[in-house]
């Protein structure tokens, strides 16, 4: 017989409800997933030939890794997660001449790391998610109480019975970088993270003047003994809320001539934003042996620094991500989307984007950040920069500042990464405008693409192109289109709220904004330039696209990256300043990347590398051809154009054949059935030849930020006497069994 449906009356069911099974978070999903393999420096296979310039070095990229607390169900966000390195060395063997490849990859052993793992009993991670703070629909109290639980359990983990003290909040799962001897994992949440290239060992906090591992207690004792004064370090004039002014961005700035490293410092109380530059300071002494790893940090006098020094004018928190630095000065953007816990005695989530507000670039000396001058234009939302650089007169005065970013008509993305719809966003409007005719224009990362039903921008540029095939003009001429009005020509450069590369030029003298265009109307994120012409007037910008018609995806999905880009900015620069398009919403170049992938134009200034079908890359780097050309100065090499893009770009890549049918990867414990990652080596000057594959023992999740560390600054790494582990913290009185043992248990597993 059949089971009724409903039980009848008076009856107990039967059968309890099965829950409806949930959609699985896509920056949880595939090759996004986290992985919970870690191995040290293990050798690789490879096919084609490993570039001599590749000898000695290290490819890293960081990015979020969940480590624990795996019960994050849609409540995630792919900027969460504990950091984790992927590097790849190049092994040289001096005898034989041989390049052999290593890979490796860690946690980076923060605060937050240390104590998750040693608190299993804890269900989801200790920091609320960032898609909980910006989420529209989150009510004001669930906010609140995640905020307050995170408060608890960092309170508790000074108690005894507690393995590990919660000291700083980050997760330093963003960027990596190297200045004055150290490679930095860098977050916004917190001060830098220094780890130990090859082996990528976690060594401890970076306060400005020196990283915990650096020195041993002996060493800290006998300067005490001798009265040695302390140098300044991050956040130390902070009062109570000290541990905010360390709060550094994840894109420090490191000048490849004068070796400064810039910094800001964003937090949520006045003065809302702090700067901070670190000169080169005097190695390490080395023993007598001539090796550094245990050298005590004694040095001469350091050479003059800033840190924590106010930028003035801007009056609320906000959420800030990157800045330009020039060769004279440094830019600050102060854009319309808010990161303030206040906000929730608001209505408002702590997380917000408000398009009636301007976005404002503060710009000012490198080294005087009181004579800020404010810029105001549209809003938008800048997370990443390309490159900053000065136009000078004949005299060497500095007349104006260039800056190159991928810029955002939007928040989407913040959003979209944590597969939540975004709220409906307040547009500015002229006066003399009818709101009520206005059209809302759609978030292109939860766009759903029908090139059938639904064309997008870029499909009806197709049609608008002119049928004369003869026509060898790239640049979409818009007086040819006697048909369009302005605002059908005003939506079909920037109907889709790209995420484009964007050029402007700032005028100190007369204090405008001369040009404000973009490049291309192609999407381009995660931008760089070859290292030693950061600062300078680089000619090439390499960065991340997609053959899609946007950079982002349905909701459901995430975004993923199966193009590489070097776009010739100097050449579209010109044209545009030649004949500028329209302020803000124009394009110099409108083709499609269609027609780009398309081009057979050797002197084209957009060159794009496609992967092959099923294939997605990450964040590119760019590596000098000739050691020789990497040591020269930028100044050196400015009118060197011809050699500029003679190098390679590294980058991880991975084939989503390896997903099984329902999307997610195979287990990643099983050596026989886990699934692989590939370093590529790809020519940057012709964008098409891939000269060296390695192929990994393990897969690299789609992550965020690398860089390329030479061997030389390898071999220059400052001496360390302590390396963090997994076990520290677990003897002595944190092991303690008694009454706050109990407690620290009962409140954990209270808290879940």
């Amino acid at each position: 017989m059949f089971e009724p449906l409903s039980p009848v009356a008076g009856q107990k069911r039967k059968r309890a409800l099965l829950p409806t099974p949930q959609p699985t978070h896509p920056y949880l999903n595939g090759n996004f997933a986290p992985i919970e393999t870690t191995l040290p420096l293990t050798p690789c296979t490879y096919t084609g030939t490993i570039p001599p310039e590749l000898a000695g070095g290290q490819y890293v990229r960081n990015g979020s890794n969940p480590v624990s607390n795996s019960d994050l169900g849609r409540d995630a966000h792919w900027f969460d997660g504990d950091g984790m390195l992927a590097g790849v060395s190049f092994r040289h063997d001096e005898q034989s001449g041989k390049i052999e490849p290593d890979f490796v990859n860690q946690y980076v052993l923060t605060d937050l790391y240390l104590s998750a793992t040693s608190s299993p009993r804890l269900k989801v991670p200790i920091l609320p998610s960032i898609a909980t703070l910006v989420n529209p629909v989150a009510s004001m109290l669930y906010v609140t109480l995640r905020i307050l639980r995170t408060l608890i359990l960092v309170a508790l983990s000074f108690l005894p019975g507690s393995k590990q003290a919660i000291k700083k909040i980050s997760v330093a799962n963003t960027h990596i970088v190297y200045h004055d001897g150290r490679a930095l994992a860098t977050c916004e949440s917190g001060p830098p993270m220094r780890v130990q290239l090859p082996g990528l060992e976690t060594v401890g906090w970076y306060n400005g003047a020196w990283a915990e591992g650096e020195k041993s207690e002996k060493q800290k004792a006998e300067e005490v003994e001798r009265q040695v004064e302390k140098e300044k370090v991050l956040g130390q004039d902070g009062g109570v809320i000290a541990f905010m002014r360390e709060w550094t961005t994840a894109h420090p700035k490191v000048d490849p001539v004068t070796k400064e490293m810039m910094m800001f410092h964003a937090c949520f109380a006045p003065p809302y934003v702090q700067y901070s530059i670190l000169p080169q300071q005097e190695q390490d002494v080395a023993d007598s042996d001539g090796t550094t790893e245990a050298a005590p940090l004694l040095r001469e006098k350091s050479k003059p620094k800033m840190l924590n020094a106010p930028v003035p004018g801007i009056t609320s928190a906000k959420m800030m991500h990157d800045f330009g630095v020039s060769p004279s000065h440094t830019i600050i953007m102060d854009l319309p989307l808010s990161l303030d816990p206040m906000n929730q005695l608001k209505g408002l989530p702590p997380v917000a984007y408000d398009a009636s507000k301007p976005s404002r670039f503060g710009i000012f000396p490198r080294w005087d950040p009181q004579s800020v001058k404010w810029f105001e234009t549209d809003a938008s939302c800048i997370f990443h920069t390309a490159n900053t650089w000065d136009t000078t007169s004949d005299n060497k005065k500095v007349q104006g500042i260039n800056f190159l970013a991928c810029r955002l008509t939007s928040a989407t993305v913040v959003f979209a990464a944590g597969n939540i719809a975004p709220p409906v966003d307040r547009k500015a409007h002229a006066p003399s405008q009818d709101l009520s005719n206005t059209k809302p224009k759609r978030m292109p990362f939860f766009s759903p693409y029908d090139a059938t039903s639904n064309p997008s921008i870029y499909d009806r540029a197709l049609a608008l192109e002119s049928p004369d095939a003869s026509e060898k003009e790239n640049f979409l001429d818009l007086s040819r289109h006697q048909t369009l009005d302005q605002d059908q020509l005003d939506d079909y450069i920037w109907d889709e709220e790209q995420c484009r590369l964007c050029y402007y030029h700032f005028n100190l003298t007369t204090g405008v904004i001369e040009h404000q265009w973009a490049l291309a109307t192609i999407p381009l994120e995660f931008p760089s330039v070859r290292p030693d012409k950061e600062m300078h007037d680089a000619r090439f910008i390499y960065g991340c696209s997609t053959s899609t018609t946007n950079f982002g995806s349905a909701l459901g999905k995430a975004t993923k990256i199966d193009v590489l880009v070097k776009i010739d900015a100097r050449t579209l620069i010109a044209k545009g300043v030649a004949r500028p398009p329209r302020s803000v919403s124009g394009s110099v170049d409108t083709r499609t990347m269609a027609q780009v992938l398309a081009s057979e134009d050797d002197e084209d200034p957009i060159k794009a590398f496609q992967m092959p079908e099923g294939w997605y890359a990450q964040e590119p780097r760019f590596v000098p051809a000739s050691a020789s050309s990497s040591s020269k100065s930028a100044s050196d090499s400015d009118d060197d154009t011809d050699e500029e893009d003679a190098g390679y770009l590294l980058f991880y890549a991975f084939d989503e054949s390896q997903l099984l049918p329902t999307g997610s990867v195979p287990a990643d414990s099983n050596p026989n059935l886990r699934a692989h990652s590939e370093l590529w080596v790809l020519d940057a000057r012709d964008m098409q030849t891939v000269v060296a594959r390695v192929e990994l023992p393990l897969r690299v999740p789609y992550g965020l930020h690398g860089s390329w560390f030479s061997a030389e600054q390898i071999r220059n790494q400052r001496g360390v006497e302590v390396l963090r582990t997994q076990r520290e913290g677990e003897d002595g009185a944190n092991t303690a069994r008694g009454v706050w043992g109990l407690v620290r248990k009962a409140v954990e597993k209270a808290l879940g």
